[in-house]
C-alpha cells in the first residue's frame, strides 16, 4: 500500500494513536456483552502469523481491536476480532473480503480475514494518528482542512463505487488521519440497505462535522454515527423549531458560501447527489486559503482553475448552487435538477422550475451568466496499446495489448510464467503496457484490473510515442517515462484493482505506461494478467 498519496492534511495531525475501530469510539455503555470462550491474550499468535501486542478498545458491537505484528513481514497490523465467530461474524468477514479487492491510498488496506469458529478476525493496515471524531473533539477544522478531508473520502469512495460496491459506513469514526497527514477511510459494512447515494450524502456529513463539530443526522441515519450511542455519541446538528438543519455558516463564521452550499446540497434529500468521481474532481479544484488575509474581500470561495470560462463540473452533474469567486465578483449558475437539462443561460430572472438560486453578495454585483459547457469526468477512449519489454530474450508474448481496453474484463493480456522469482525470474526489470489516448487529455485517474492479487506496479507518463518494437526502443521509452511517475507505486498489493491518482490538473497527458515490477505466484511460478485499463478524465 502506498504510504501517502492523494489528498492529505499535513498540518492538523497530532500525537497519539488512532482508534483503530470502525466506529472510532471507546466502548459504548450499551455495548453487548462478549463471550469468554476464545478470548485473545497478549502475545498470542493468530494463524501462525499475527502476534497480538496490545488491546486497544472495543466497539459498540462488541468487537475487540488489537495492535499486532505480522511476524512474517514484520509490519504493524490492526486486528479486529469477534468471538465467537461463525454466523455472527459473516457480515464482518464478507465486508473485509470485498474491501480487500479495492486498493487506494485513501482506503485502509485489508490484509486477511479468517474465521476459526470460536472466533473470527480481520487483519488490516495499522494507522498511527487519530480519527476525525477524535481530532474535531479539540475544535472544528478550518475550511481548507475540512475540504482536504472531504476530498480524500470522496476519492476513496470513487474507487469503491467504480467496482460496483458500496462502503456503507462513512462517518467521523471511520475517517482516520495519520500522523503524516494521510486521510484514510476504514471499516466498510455493506448490506442490502446501503447505497452509493447514501455514501455520497455521508461526504456532506463529513464536511459538516469537520467544520462545525456536529453530525447532521438525516431522516435515514448514517450507520455507526446515530444519536444516543452512549458515551461515544456525536453531537447532533443544530436545528430550528421546525426541525430544519442549520447551515454551517449559521454556526460558524468564515465558511465560504460555495462550500456551505455544497455541503447543504449533499445533505438535501430533495437533490440527487452527483457521482463520487465528479464530486472528487470538484473538491480537488477548490483552493481555500488557510489564512484570512488571502480571502477575497467579498468572501466567496476561490478555485485553482478559476479563469472565468471553466464552470464547475458539479454544475452539469446536478449541483444546485455554484458560486465562482473572482476578485470581488460572484457569478451565479442556475442548474435544473432533472437529468438531461443543461446549464441555463440568460439573465438572473430566468425561471428555474421554482428552485432557489444563490443570491449575489451584498458587496458584489451579479456577473453575467455563462453558457460555456462544463467539463465532466468521463471514461476516456484509448486509441492503441503496446507491450513494452526492454529485457526480452525472444520478443515472445507481446501480442494481445488491445485486450486491455476492449471493455471485457474476462479477457486481457497476460505475462508468461516465470520461475524462481516474482521479479520476472530475476532477469527482467519488468514489463509494461503503453497506452495512447489519441490526443492530449486532462486525466483524473487510471484504474487497472488484474487477474490476481500480490503484484507490484507503477504508472508513468511520457511525451514520446512508441518508435518501434525492439529491446532498444523499449529501453529508451522506459528510461524517459520513469522520470515522470504518477502517484505512488503499489507494492505487493492485496487486491486486483489498482487506482492511480496524482495527475497534475494543469497538464495534459496523451501517453501513459503501466509498469509491472513484481508478479504474484501462479501455477508453480509467477504470472499475472492485465484484464482492463480504464482512464478517467475530460
Amino acid at each position: 500500500m502506498p504510504s501517502s498519496a492523494g489528498p492529505s492534511i499535513d498540518t492538523i495531525t497530532k500525537g497519539g494513536r488512532v482508534t483503530q475501530v470502525g466506529a472510532g469510539q471507546e466502548t459504548a455503555e450499551s455495548a453487548p456483552p462478549v463471550a469468554t470462550f476464545g478470548a485473545p491474550t497478549v502475545g498470542e499468535i493468530l494463524a501462525e502469523r499475527y502476534e497480538l501486542v496490545e488491546h486497544i478498545n472495543n466497539d459498540s458491537a462488541g468487537r475487540q481491536v488489537w495492535r499486532g505484528v505480522d511476524v512474517i513481514l514484520r509490519r504493524p497490523v490492526a486486528v479486529v476480532l469477534r468471538y465467537p465467530g461463525g454466523d455472527s461474524a459473516t457480515e464482518m468477514l464478507q465486508a473485509a473480503v470485498a474491501a480487500s479487492r479495492v486498493i487506494h491510498p485513501n482506503l485502509v488496506g485489508v490484509y486477511d480475514a479468517i474465521d476459526e469458529a470460536d472466533r473470527a478476525y480481520v487483519v488490516r493496515e495499522w494507522v498511527d494518528g487519530l480519527s476525525l471524531r477524535e481530532m474535531v473533539a479539540d475544535g472544528p477544522l478550518d475550511p481548507a482542512r475540512a475540504t482536504a478531508v472531504g476530498n480524500a473520502v470522496a476519492s476513496a469512495l470513487a474507487a469503491v463505487h467504480a467496482t460496483g460496491m458500496v462502503h456503507g459506513n462513512v462517518h467521523p469514526g471511520t475517517v482516520m488521519i495519520s500522523d503524516d497527514g494521510r486521510v484514510v477511510l476504514a471499516d466498510a459494512r455493506t448490506d442490502g440497505a446501503d447505497s452509493q447515494e447514501n455514501d455520497i450524502r455521508a461526504i456532506g456529513g463529513i464536511l459538516y462535522f469537520a467544520m462545525t463539530g456536529h453530525w447532521p443526522h438525516t431522516e435515514v441515519p448514517l450507520r455507526g454515527a446515530t444519536a444516543g450511542h452512549g458515551r461515544a455519541a456525536i453531537p447532533d446538528a443544530l436545528r430550528d423549531t421546525s426541525g430544519v438543519l442549520a447551515a454551517p455558516r449559521q454556526i460558524r463564521a468564515g465558511i465560504p458560501a460555495y462550500l456551505d452550499d455544497l455541503t447543504m446540497d449533499l445533505l438535501d434529500p430533495a437533490i440527487t447527489p452527483t457521482s463520487a468521481d465528479v464530486l472528487t474532481a470538484e473538491l480537488s479544484r477548490l483552493d481555500i486559503p488557510g489564512e484570512e488575509q488571502f480571502l477575497e474581500p467579498t468572501g466567496p470561495l476561490r478555485f485553482t482553475a478559476d479563469t472565468g470560462d471553466e464552470p464547475s463540473p458539479l454544475a452539469a452533474a446536478g449541483g444546485r448552487k455554484v458560486a465562482f469567486g473572482i476578485a470581488g465578483v460572484l457569478a451565479v449558475a442556475l442548474v435544473a435538477l432533472l437529468v438531461g437539462i443543461s446549464v441555463l443561460g440568460g439573465d438572473e430572472d430566468t425561471p428555474t422550475q421554482n428552485l432557489p438560486a444563490a443570491a449575489p453578495s451584498a458587496s458584489a454585483p451579479a456577473a453575467e451568466d455563462t453558457t460555456a459547457p462544463a467539463p465532466q469526468v468521463r471514461k476516456l477512449d484509448i486509441a492503441r496499446a503496446q507491450i513494452i519489454d526492454p529485457d526480452s530474450r525472444d520478443r515472445v508474448g507481446l501480442d494481445g495489448a488491445e485486450k486491455v481496453y476492449d471493455g471485457d474484463q474476462d479477457e486481457g493480456w497476460a505475462t508468461q510464467t516465470y520461475r524462481g522469482s516474482g521479479r520476472f525470474g530475476n532477469y527482467k526489470r519488468g514489463m509494461g503496457v503503453w497506452i495512447d489516448l489519441g490526443a492530449e487529455r486532462t486525466v483524473k485517474s487510471v484504474q487497472v484490473n488484474l487477474s490476481a492479487v500480490g503484484a507490484s506496479a507503477a504508472l508513468y507518463a511520457g511525451t514520446a510515442p512508441v518508435s518501434g518494437s525492439s529491446n532498444q526502443a523499449d529501453d529508451q521509452l522506459l528510461t524517459s517515462y520513469e522520470k515522470n511517475p504518477i502517484g505512488q507505486p503499489f507494492e505487493e498489493h492485496d487486491g486486483t484493482t489498482m487506482t492511480f491518482n496524482g495527475f497534475d490538473a494543469d497538464k495534459k497527458y496523451r501517453y501513459l505506461m503501466f509498469w509491472l515490477i513484481e508478479l504474484p505466484p501462479s501455477d508453480g511460478g509467477y504470472k499475472v494478467g492485465v484484464q482492463e485499463i480504464t482512464v478517467q478524465g475530460s
